[in-house]
């Protein structure tokens, strides 16, 4: 039972990064955001990630590829997942509401030029939403990546990844594949071909 479990969730994983594979939307709008986080960080601008549970990781995990290094020794690229600071995010909904947490870090920090990566696996989590309208109003560039329909956010994000499933940890496996090839791409223009450590 349990092989027959372990074989069907990776067979379900293959099946959505062939649909990824095949979807020209998708790696259109891959290209793009590649080539709007190049600008942005040739511009001295910054990219902010937020999310929530699995998606807060996924957060964490691609500011650190771009903070950190993905797969050369080269200088740090501004990036940062809005969550990270737990004193001002139990504050924050302490003294205001969940849904503000990452809104106020936008407000506090995000400037014109800038870019959100908001992820959601239905693209309606609320916070996330919040955040997305303070970025519009500071002039700041949204990615969205979420799963197949694309939720709330479809209609608020200048890119948007929508992942062509309903199943919340292929959407989060399929998030992690993009993001890792945005890194790797946005490092490879910046940095060129710096030897590996």
């Amino acid at each position: 039972m349990e092989k027959e479990l372990i074989n069907k969730a990776i067979q379900n994983s293959i099946e959505v990064k062939k649909k990824i594979f095949q979807d020209n939307n998708i790696s259109a709008a891959m290209e793009r955001i590649v080539k709007e986080m190049i600008k942005a960080f040739r511009e001295g601008k910054k990219v902010l990630f937020c999310g929530n549970g699995g998606s807060a990781a996924d957060a964490q995990h691609l500011a650190a590829e771009l903070s950190g290094k993905f797969y050369l020794d080269r200088e740090p690229l501004p990036a940062e997942a809005l969550h990270v600071n737990t004193s001002y995010l139990t504050a924050t909904a302490n003294d205001y509401s969940f849904n503000e947490v990452f809104a106020r870090l936008v407000r506090g920090t995000g400037k014109e030029g800038d870019i959100l990566v908001g992820i959601s696996t239905s693209g309606n989590s609320a916070n996330v939403i919040r955040a997305i309208e303070e970025a519009k109003k500071k002039g700041m560039l949204i990615v969205g990546f979420t799963g197949e329909g694309g939720g709330k956010m479809k209609e608020i994000c200048d890119y948007l990844i929508n992942i062509p499933t309903t199943d919340t940890p292929r959407i989060q496996e399929a998030h992690i594949l993009v993001g890792h090839i945005i890194c790797e791409l946005v490092e490879k223009e910046i940095f060129g071909e710096v030897e590996t450590v």
